[in-house]
């Protein structure tokens, strides 16, 4: 008889353990459960990038848009204290120094009128250009492409468009 409890207490061990680790491995993740995981972050990561990348350009343009309108408020200041816009060949670099040619160069304000020149988002120098298409003047950024005319991102962006 005790033999008997010995195998019996064998077998309910082994059962035990058997069941033991059954229970391990029930409690991870199948290959399958993992794969579908990294589908959906896949799918979700593909939707935020097509969503968040065109919005990128849209804030380019309007970041050029708002440095036109530093620009331009810099040269209606110009024109205030020098009853004129800068020639086209002192340019937008008059904000930044006094040309040689003022006629009464103590009018000009100390320390400038903008501190420097900011390039566009796309990194092109802003052109400035007289007379504008519908005023005085008018401050361009070429755009994505650096080149006149374009669509979308590329498309000329005129201070007197704005």
């Amino acid at each position: 008889m005790p033999e008997q409890v010995r195998h019996d207490e064998q077998r309910a061990s082994a059962e035990h353990s058997f069941e033991s680790s059954r229970r391990t491995a029930e409690k991870g993740f199948t290959l399958v459960e993992l794969m579908v995981v990294i589908v959906i972050i896949g799918l979700l990561a593909t939707i935020v990038a097509v969503n968040v990348l065109p919005a990128t350009g849209k804030a380019r343009v309007e970041k050029a848009k708002a440095d036109i309108a530093t620009l331009e408020q810099a040269l209606d200041q110009y024109r205030l204290d020098n009853i004129n816009y800068p020639s086209a060949s002192e340019g937008l670099q008059a904000l930044v120094t006094a040309p040689p040619t003022l006629a009464q160069p103590e009018r000009y304000r100390p320390g400038g009128y903008i501190r420097r020149l900011p390039n566009d988002p796309w990194a092109h120098p802003y052109q400035y250009r007289v007379p504008g298409k519908r005023g005085a003047f008018d401050i361009v950024s070429l755009g994505a492409d650096g080149a006149s005319g374009g669509e979308g991102e590329n498309a000329d962006i005129y201070s007197s468009d704005l």
